[in-house]
């Protein structure tokens, strides 16, 4: 593993964004996506990110039962009404359809997962699609591990007798660059798969007293959602959410709290002691441990994260912590000229599939963190 300054294609940013990615560089001028770099892998190291994250997948669905069957919602500041509802869910088995696991990797030592990000996760569109036409212009000859739009395809094509017939998945965000594009690449995705599909705003669903409706008071039956469970039903409409849920097909499923939540990391250190693949975490306390990271439970781009070693310390600021904390095992990131790169890999139905890769200036990966691609020989 390392990472190789390379020169960008011309024109790149009118390339990106006919591709999609309009947010390439945030309002200050600041580059997301950063072609003046790649990380470069061996097929060797590729196969130990792989075959971690298949395991990692198998733990977390074994670590979702393990909540359920043990009643440990609580743990996870998740309230009974919910609970109910997602043991139901659990049971019927409705489709998932993707997943980005954050994992710790030097290309050396084991990759160890830093947390999930199940429910909502982006950087999708630059993992699957505008890294993939960075690598054919300018490394055509070598290879990436990505497979993640044929993947998606595919499940979409599975899953088109599974939807409620007759009607269109509608796809919803809020409306923000990023995830409108996120919900629109996904959007191409299904539609490559024969389905039909209608884009509406968050804020723009309706409730008629008996269902949800669109903008034309149309019954809306499947929704994908690219906004978190514990935003939906803490919303005024989150009542009317749950009473209706069990006649809906949503997508993601409710269940993906259990996944989304960082009180997953400790309920998996509880089952797997010592695995390579993870770090040790504990509920509420470091219990011990001389390095550690603080995480509330329901924390996103890296808000109200602490990070404690034995020579510094570092704090991010935000809006969580009110709902509990985990505390981990510190593990330190690689560093390549003051680069900390974090691994996203890809899960689509349950399997791995591709990654992405985001590096930030300290070691807190944040919403400021850039995209770089990556490729393998």
């Amino acid at each position: 593993m390392e990472r190789v300054q390379v020169s960008p294609r011309v024109d790149w940013e009118k390339k990106v964004v006919s591709n999609g990615l309009v947010y390439y560089k945030d309002e200050t001028g600041r580059l997301y996506w950063n072609e003046g770099a790649y990380y470069h892998f061996t097929e060797k190291e590729i196969l130990l990110v792989e075959s971690a994250t298949e395991r990692l997948q198998e733990m977390c669905l074994a670590a979702a039962q393990y909540i359920i069957d043990n009643n440990l919602f609580h743990k996870l500041g998740i309230s009974d009404s919910i609970a109910d509802l997602i043991r139901w869910c659990w049971n019927e088995e409705p489709p998932a359809i993707y997943g980005r696991f954050d994992l710790a990797f030097d290309g050396v030592n084991p990759p160890k997962l830093l947390e999930y990000n199940a429910d909502t996760p982006t950087s999708l569109l630059e993992a699957s699609v505008i890294q993939w036409f960075w690598l054919q212009e300018k490394f055509p000859e070598k290879d990436q591990f990505n497979s993640i739009h044929e993947r998606l395809v595919q499940k979409w094509k599975e899953l088109g007798g599974y939807l409620i017939q007759k009607d269109p998945l509608y796809f919803t965000s809020l409306d923000d660059r990023e995830d409108v594009m996120t919900v629109s690449y996904l959007r191409e995705t299904a539609e490559q798969a024969g389905i039909e599909t209608r884009y509406i705003k968050l804020q723009d669903i309706g409730w008629n007293g008996d269902c949800f409706i669109d903008l034309g008071n149309s019954e809306m039956k499947s929704i994908f959602k690219l906004y978190p469970w514990e935003w939906l039903v803490a919303e005024d409409f989150g009542k009317h959410l749950l009473d209706k849920y069990r006649s809906m097909q949503w997508m993601e499923p409710i269940w993906k709290m259990l996944f989304s939540n960082k009180g997953i990391l400790p309920i998996l250190w509880e089952m797997y002691p010592g695995d390579e693949n993870l770090l040790e975490a504990y509920f509420d306390s470091p219990c011990g441990l001389e390095e550690y990271v603080k995480k509330p439970l329901l924390s996103r781009e890296g808000s109200n994260i602490s990070i404690v070693t034995k020579d510094r310390k570092e704090e991010s600021l935000g809006d969580y912590g009110e709902e509990g904390y985990v505390y981990q095992k510190y593990s330190q990131l690689p560093c390549f000229n003051g680069n900390y790169p974090v691994i996203g890999s890809w899960v689509v139905d349950g399997l791995p599939c591709g990654m992405g890769i985001r590096e930030s200036d300290n070691l807190i990966t944040d919403n400021m963190a850039r995209f770089v691609p990556h490729l393998f020989s």
